[in-house]
């Protein structure tokens, strides 16, 4: 039986995947999903879709990741349901934090894939940060519903600059990476992930 297409790590499951490739074209994420490719031209390295169960160009809450990691290419989407403990936990926060799919996109800061075949992941370096700021503005420009954007982990925070000076309005909220090697450091660690979504969940619910 497969497991709920809203489930942490359900696109683990072969037909959970295949429903939820079969939706990659939806009228909702097919302008992000258009975006992706043409970043994945440009860059000539993988970038994975927006998932089809999030809210794509309707949108109202941007959350960054920093870049996606070598195990993408197991299902092709940035998702909250990939087989990780990153994306378990991330889940499960924005589940705890009562901040609905619809209102979400998952992206990262440096969209393309930067491992080479079969290397092991690493953090995104300045230099890559540098590379990606270009693509937030037409970014932004696929998200007319924005009100707050969540950047996860320190790399993350620094690459959104370019996103205030853009949009010095928007709401930036930035909460630690949900990486699970980061949260079993400390209990703290989760609390500030919690407080940070419940103060993103407020501007949301403060937006018009």
């Amino acid at each position: 039986m497969p497991a709920s297409p809203d489930a942490p790590k359900s696109l683990r499951d072969s037909t959970c995947l295949d429903a939820r490739r079969a939706m990659a074209d939806a009228p909702h994420v097919r302008p992000l999903r258009a975006f992706a490719q043409a970043i994945a031209a440009e860059r000539g390295a993988a970038v994975p879709d927006p998932d089809p169960l999030d809210g794509g160009v309707g949108a109202r809450l941007l959350l960054l990741l920093e870049t996606p990691g070598p195990s993408i290419g197991r299902t092709g989407f940035v998702s909250r349901d990939n087989p990780t403990g990153t994306a378990a936990n991330l889940f499960r926060f924005l589940a705890e934090a009562g901040i609905a799919r619809r209102d979400t996109l998952i992206w990262n800061a440096v969209p393309w894939v930067i491992h080479a075949p079969g290397a092991l992941n690493r953090a995104p370096r300045r230099s890559e940060a540098a590379a990606a700021a270009p693509y937030f503005a037409p970014l932004l420009a696929l998200l007319p519903r924005l009100a707050v954007v969540v950047p996860a982990g320190r790399f993350a925070r620094a690459a959104s600059a370019p996103l205030s000076a853009l949009r010095p309005e928007l709401p930036m909220v930035a909460i630690p990476h949900p990486s699970p090697t980061y949260v079993c450091t400390a209990p703290a660690v989760r609390e500030r992930i919690l407080a940070g979504l419940a103060q993103a969940a407020a501007h949301l619910a403060a937006a018009p």
